[in-house]
């Protein structure tokens, strides 16, 4: 079993009043109340508190990224995994991911990823999101080519990676007559490629015929589990083989050297500017913002809704996001789990037993944590936690995708056009 650690690196201003500014989460606060001075503090201490999480025993460091909210301050994820990918050793640096369909120059992607590769001796785990209304919005990207952005943007990475230059690419949304790249990874056939996604169950039908690892973000287990048999009856169909290696999973654990103290920084999860993942705050979730028309097909829409009692914005029901739940209700069905190192032993092997993932991600420093509250939990989970779940995992027959089929988990040869 492969651990990572995750943090959404959300913005944190004591000195900023809200009140009467229209909310935090979707496209409605102004820069204008953005401070460069907190903003160079913050990404700072983010970056130190992921070279911390190496250090004491994680596997993996994600990033991800969210466009014009200040809930995510990673806009461009692939700084962060620069800076990794020189001062990190050891840890898989994993991109949870890249939105592939803002990418009009798909071929600058490709060469970034390559770089980071490179620098980092080969550690790069890639992975590309559809991404939601907010990052169409924020980036004039047309919501119903979403999904035909994607593929191409997939299949056009994968080739410039895969097959020798010079060679030309007509496809719908990109032409090339040059393509060339003289940055290529340093991982062959190509950097491992995972989906993370929350509800969409066409995304993982696509990745599981792409025999690609499939990471639930923030779900709870009982819809999580029912996206996970989709894609075990997907890959089944496909002639695959597909196991723990296949799945992974993010959920929030916070440690504390008492419960109770556990439990009252575990608040500060929902404090703070308000994330779609994690707040229940609802009426700042927009339908209209995070699920735009066209961006996902009527029938994959009908099916999440029948499948999984999801609205159209994935936001209510078991597979949306955290949104319009409580703290306690999300500490009673286990995505938010707070205590000591001893204590949260029963529900970490509850998550483990039910779903069976090969990778999970805690998810900590959250919302208004400070550095101090993520700095005694990270400690706390290197002592205690992290060699405990290696133990679980080991018992469960749990193997990460690294530890299965020659460490590249790649279809051979690589899927396109599907």
């Amino acid at each position: 079993m492969f651990i990572g650690s995750y943090t959404e690196w959300p913005w944190q201003d004591a000195t900023l009043d809200l009140r009467g500014k229209g909310g935090t989460t979707d496209l409605a606060l102004s820069n204008r109340e953005y401070n460069p001075q907190i903003g160079n503090l913050l990404y700072n201490r983010y970056l130190d508190e992921k070279l911390y999480a190496e250090e004491v025993g994680f596997d993996m460091l994600m990033l991800n990224e969210h466009h014009s909210a200040p809930f995510c301050m990673q806009g461009v994820t692939n700084v962060g995994a620069s800076i990794l990918a020189r001062q990190s050793k050891k840890a898989k640096i994993v991109i949870l991911g890249n939105v592939l369909p803002l990418w009009d120059d798909p071929l600058w992607l490709a060469e970034q990823l390559a770089m980071v590769d490179m620098i980092s001796h080969g550690r790069l785990v890639t992975g590309w999101v559809r991404g939601g209304g907010r990052e169409s919005f924020s980036h004039n990207a047309p919501p119903h080519y979403n999904w035909e952005r994607f593929k191409e943007a997939h299949d056009f990475i994968v080739t410039a990676w895969t097959k020798p230059g010079p060679f030309r690419w007509e496809g719908k949304h990109h032409q090339y007559r040059y393509v060339n790249p003289w940055s290529m990874p340093l991982q062959k056939p190509y950097p491992m490629i995972w989906i993370p996604g929350v509800a969409s169950v066409e995304t993982v039908r696509w990745t599981a015929r792409h025999h690609y690892p499939y990471i639930m973000l923030a779900t709870q287990l009982e819809a999580t589990k029912e996206m996970f048999d989709i894609y075990h009856e997907t890959a089944a169909e496909d002639g695959y083989k597909s196991g723990p290696q296949s799945l992974g999973y993010l959920f929030k654990v916070h440690l504390e050297d008492s419960d109770d103290r556990a439990y009252e920084v575990g608040k500060k999860y929902i404090e703070g500017v308000n994330n779609p993942f994690n707040t229940g705050n609802e009426g700042e979730v927009k339908a209209w913002v995070q699920q735009p028309p066209g961006i996902s097909t009527r029938d994959a829409v009908k099916r999440r809704m029948g499948r999984f009692s999801a609205g159209p914005a994935g936001r209510s029901g078991g597979a949306g996001p955290a949104s319009a739940r409580s703290y306690e209700a999300q500490q009673e069905n286990l995505q938010i789990i707070t205590g000591t190192p001893k204590s949260v032993q029963v529900k970490v092997r509850k998550v483990l037993e039910t779903l069976r993932p090969g990778q999970i991600f805690l998810w900590d420093g959250e919302g208004l944590m400070d550095h101090g509250d993520c700095i005694r939990s990270m400690t706390l989970m290197g002592q205690e936690l992290i060699p405990w779940i290696r133990e679980q995992g080991k018992e469960l027959g749990l193997l990460s995708a690294y530890e299965v089929n020659d460490g590249t988990g790649h279809p051979n040869p690589p899927k396109l056009g599907i």
